[in-house]
């Protein structure tokens, strides 16, 4: 049996001192005791550490667009927006291969491993090969990606994408969006095809890009084939254009739309969900589904601010993600996620409860909660039958010096930009050690060859 002893860990209920885990030969915790002394003569896998605590889940990835950071923050000759970036992204999608894809997510896992990052959700759509052919084996692409997350070692949820149309009412796909262009049966093959992949690392759900993108029949077309307990993410009210669209084609804004038109429950992800009017999230609250938020691209794209505060007193359930990965760190997409609401409400302390008034800990246990729920996976806890994904915190960084344990978390997540993960665990298996990835210079080689490349892109 593993071991790890922490003298203070983050378990369901909030910090415990003493803590002992154990977790069996397939990486499932099997134990969890508090109040204990450090076992004498006991076999530990690691010196007693400090600072335990579950390692955070990604509900939103589309790993491909981590070859873009950076490389679309230059004005055009009109007003910029998301659709303008959309444009540059398409053209950067054109040409990349299966290979260069598996390179890619390989760097962006071990990035998000180092910061904080356990499991991945892959709403993954770049489905064709350049000339818009299906590959000879349909789950080629999610096969790669599959594949990058092994050899990082993080955990994923694999969600191909159903994406048939360029807009609401069924439009036409436009030729630079036919590498993405899947009808329900396309997806349902990828999902039949990834089966013998599902294991304890990984999920296999599906993703409905968009009531832009796939109608409502097709939705429901994959829901009655797809096992229920499997996750279901889609892209929801994103732009206030995309808003007005809806409401040009049916009557309502897109969130009422598709609850009005689709069993949206626990087993739902709405990503990004920006705007939305009152009536829109109290009923998404009482859906059950999880609000997938992901503040640095949602800042990056000048999309908007989520109506936090009004959902969480609904009782609303949330988690973050890194979306198109402009940041890999799981700190300063909470830290975002708070300060636009504080700029928004012009106040402090907004991501609270009655039964938390810390608003690190609110963060980080919330979005444990609501990310386990998106993936589909027993992960985000320290608890028995979950897996044994935890970061271990630098508790010699100044940072964390002379804290008291409810001042630990308003720290790591608020104070500075250093990286406070020391270690990483996935499984029971350390994937990060001292801060530095096992497989960090190989799969950094790949990748900076992947964008040798691909330099042909402007």
């Amino acid at each position: 049996m593993n071991r790890l002893y922490a003298r203070n860990a983050l378990l369901p209920e909030g910090w415990g001192k003493d803590v002992l885990v154990e977790w069996d030969a397939n990486g499932t915790i099997v134990r969890v005791d508090t109040g204990v002394a450090v076992p004498a003569g006991a076999q530990l896998i690691a010196p007693v550490v400090e600072y335990a605590l579950p390692g955070m889940i990604n509900l939103h990835s589309h790993s491909f667009q981590r070859a873009l950071g950076g490389r679309t923050e230059k004005a055009g000759e009109t007003k910029d927006s998301f659709w303008t970036w959309r444009d540059l992204m398409y053209r950067f999608a054109r040409n990349i291969t299966p290979e260069h894809i598996e390179a890619i997510a390989a760097q962006l896992f071990s990035e998000c491993l180092r910061h904080g990052y356990t499991s991945m959700c892959e709403f993954h759509y770049v489905q064709r090969a350049p000339d818009g052919a299906m590959y000879p084996r349909p789950a080629e692409t999610a096969e790669r990606v599959i594949a990058a997350a092994r050899l990082a070692g993080i955990g994923i949820t694999m969600l191909p994408v159903l994406y048939s149309y360029s807009g609401f009412g069924e439009s036409a796909l436009k030729p630079e969006q036919q590498r993405f262009k899947t009808d329900a049966q396309d997806v349902l093959r990828i999902v039949e095809a990834l089966e013998p992949l599902r294991d304890a690392r990984t999920e296999v759900g599906v993703a409905p890009h968009s009531l832009r993108a796939a109608s409502v029949a097709q939705i429901n077309e994959v829901l009655a084939a797809l096992p229920g307990e499997r996750p279901v993410h889609i892209h929801i009210a994103e732009q206030a254009q995309e808003v007005q669209q809806s409401l040009d084609w049916s009557g309502s804004r897109p969130v009422q739309w598709l609850l009005d038109q689709v069993d949206v429950n626990d087993r739902w992800c709405l990503i990004h969900a920006t705007h939305l009017v009152r009536d829109e999230v109290e009923r998404m609250a009482r859906s059950g589904a999880v609000a997938g938020l992901c503040p640095t691209t949602e800042a990056n794209l000048g999309d908007g601010l989520f109506p936090l505060e009004e959902f969480l007193a609904e009782g609303g359930r949330f988690g973050i993600g890194s979306d198109s990965h402009i940041s890999q760190s799981a700190v300063e997409e909470l830290r975002w996620l708070e300060y636009g609401q504080r700029l928004q409400h012009q106040r402090r302390n907004i991501a609270v409860s009655a039964g938390e008034r810390n608003v690190g800990d609110f963060l980080w246990q919330g979005a444990l909660r609501g990310g386990a729920q998106a993936s589909g996976r027993p992960v985000g806890a320290l608890a028995p039958g979950r897996r044994a994904d935890m970061i271990v915190l630098d508790d010699q960084h100044p940072n964390l010096y002379g804290l008291a344990l409810d001042e630990v978390l308003g720290s790591f997540v608020f104070c500075g930009n250093d990286n406070l993960v020391k270690d990483v665990m996935v499984g029971g298996q350390w994937v990060v050690r001292n801060q530095q990835h096992v497989a960090q210079q190989a799969i950094a080689a790949r990748f900076k060859q992947t964008l040798a490349e691909l330099r042909e892109f402007r």
